[in-house]
């Protein structure tokens, strides 16, 4: 008997959650306010870390900036400066876990304790699996998915302690679907969102309804992170690469409404959902007719013509 009343009351729950959602796509939410909150961004340095730090200061959020770039990381305080809005910067290199948590330490000492953090920062090999050195594909696990452990460990206590705060994870659409050709950014994106999404579960079960979760999960933003990366040309104008201030302003409204999890844009949901409910050799027939199964072979190849390291910051 109890657990048909349980069953009742979670059908209950269920059809409620999904007629909120409906409502929530044709009417605006409110939006919360975080003036006076301290928001620190990972990433701070490159194209979408820097948008985000100005749409924050916007909102009134006191900022934390982390970045391995001192010299980019820089360049945004001034911008941010110029708002009126207090912020630090810190240099810091994310695929080493002692340097986080050193650098958690001198925030709280110095500035105060984080109540927003917004994990923007990642990296990607952009080498063909067999070609990639064992360096570049560590790294990309430690910034793109590590570091999240990490971060959460050094700045979470707080936030439990006092059941306010919300905690951002910028993922990708590689993350809930896949392509060819960069092993290393996908298995670091799925991580990242398996880990966000276990983590949400755990702050639900323990009752802390006051910190807040927002997962991201954007395809390719125009910030030269994947230069090179092509789907079908006749499909390009239907789903062109999203431009930075776009995704970022998608991206603050689900933060400030406490969506807990968006895709930009709305289209990615569909290849999401294909890759659970179709047969996998339909979903490869899809690639192909789009050109997914290609689409990074050329971004690979300005990255091998390239004198870098290999490695280009998520912007």
């Amino acid at each position: 008997m109890i657990v048909l009343v349980d069953l009742l009351l979670m059908l209950i729950d269920l059809t409620g959650s999904i007629l909120s959602a409906i409502l929530q796509t044709f009417l605006r939410p409110r939006l919360k306010c975080i003036d006076g909150e301290l928001c620190l961004i990972t990433g701070a340095g490159g194209a979408l870390g820097r948008l985000f730090a100005l749409e924050f200061a916007k909102e009134g959020a006191h900022l934390v900036l982390w970045d391995c770039n001192a010299a980019a990381n820089e360049q945004t305080a001034r911008l941010v400066r110029e708002l009126g809005v207090r912020v630090h910067t810190y240099t810091v290199d994310l695929s080493k876990r002692r340097n986080i948590y050193e650098t958690a330490n001198r925030v709280r000492a110095e500035v105060g304790h984080v109540s927003i953090m917004v994990n923007n920062a990642g990296v990607v090999a952009g080498r063909r699996l067999l070609d990639c050195p064992d360096e570049l594909l560590e790294r990309t696990l430690l910034v793109n998915c590590h570091a999240l452990f990490w971060m959460t460990k050094a700045f979470l206590p707080r936030m439990k302690e006092q059941n306010h705060g919300h905690i951002v994870t910028i993922a990708s659409a590689l993350g809930l679907f896949s392509t060819a050709c960069v092993e290393d950014y996908c298995a670091s994106k799925f991580g990242a969102v398996g880990f966000h999404e276990s983590l949400t579960h755990e702050l639900i079960a323990e009752d802390l309804n006051g910190i807040k979760t927002t997962l991201v999960c954007p395809y390719i933003v125009d910030t030269g992170m994947f230069a090179g990366c092509e789907i079908r040309k006749e499909l390009r104008s239907i789903i062109p690469p999203l431009e930075p201030l776009y995704t970022v302003q998608q991206s603050m409204k689900a933060i400030l409404a406490e969506q807990q999890m968006i895709c930009i844009p709305r289209l990615m949901y569909i290849p999401f959902l294909a890759r659970a409910l179709l047969p996998w050799e339909a979903n490869v027939a899809t690639y192909r007719f789009m050109g997914g199964d290609k689409c990074m072979l050329p971004f690979i190849k300005n990255i091998e013509m390239k004198t870098s390291n290999g490695h280009t910051k998520l912007c």
